[in-house]
């Protein structure tokens, strides 16, 4: 089973990359291409410095400067299965590291068999092409300024499911798979619901769910379902102790005894309780 690494595993690998901070890069060597082309030539990052590692959505932003002033920066997706590792002496790649930065402060390498990850370089985050990438995401789900009643309203008129709705994230972004089930547990709501089916006060819930499950998720390293982990090789482990519904079709439901049902919406699995989710 393939879990693409969704919201809170792309912040616990920013969190264990953050030693690449203030670094200077001495390198940059390339393996088979990926997504699409890196933009640059490895040369015109050397001697570049390293600054805050920052996220939005499911992407990595790496800014860098040279001799103090801006000087663009590395936009990362770690795709189906990519993934991160940082350190002083990684030992080798192997055939699917496709992307090296060698710095004063270590190595960080991007490992992804499918090669559906991606590294762009961009001027800037608001030019292109980080600015067309980023253009459709919607608001970040811990952003303060996200409300249910701004929810509540770009979900009016809306006649796909709600399930659906949180995975396309146009509205707010990062929840994957594996949360919006567990959110919309939460928050009792039946994953077949229709966006404007939706009351102000079922919104209000749904977005309290998503935080605490994307929050507790985070706390927990991620999910590991197959081989994701974060860039010192720990695994997560949110789906051994916090799931509630997600890959527990046919077991008693924790909240209500009744049983867990699967279905597939939109090609993707989903798992829900009747009982808690009418």
């Amino acid at each position: 089973m393939i879990h693409m690494p969704e919201l809170p595993e792309v912040e616990v690998t920013r969190r264990s990359v953050a030693g690449v901070e203030g670094a200077r890069v001495l390198a940059l060597r390339l393996g088979k291409p990926l997504r699409w082309p890196i933009g640059c030539r490895s040369e015109d990052v050397v001697g570049c410095d390293v600054g805050a590692v920052t996220r939005r959505g499911k992407y990595l932003w790496l800014p860098l400067a040279r001799q103090g002033a801006a000087a663009g920066g590395l936009l990362l997706h770690l795709g189906m299965s990519g993934s991160l590792a940082w350190g002083e002496r990684l030992g080798s790649g192997g055939p699917h590291a496709h992307f090296e930065l060698a710095t004063s402060q270590g190595l960080l390498r991007l490992t992804d068999p499918r090669r559906f990850g991606a590294v762009v370089w961009s001027a800037g985050l608001s030019v292109a092409p980080a600015r067309a990438l980023l253009a459709r995401l919607g608001a970040e789900p811990f952003d303060p300024t996200l409300s249910a009643a701004r929810l509540h309203a770009a979900w009016q008129g809306r006649r796909v499911a709600i399930k659906q709705a949180l995975l396309a994230g146009h509205e707010v972004v990062g929840v994957g798979n594996i949360y919006a089930s567990e959110a919309l547990f939460e928050a009792g709501i039946d994953p077949r619901t229709t966006c404007s089916a939706l009351t102000l006060a079922q919104v209000v819930a749904l977005l309290v769910a998503i935080r605490r499950v994307l929050g507790e998720a985070i706390d927990a390293g991620g999910s590991t379902l197959r081989d994701f982990q974060d860039a010192h090789g720990v695994a997560g482990a949110y789906q051994q102790a916090r799931v509630r519904v997600y890959g527990r079709a046919g077991q008693a439901c924790s909240r209500c005894a009744g049983t867990i049902e699967r279905l597939v919406q939109g090609q993707r699995a989903t798992y829900f309780c009747p009982g808690c989710q009418p």
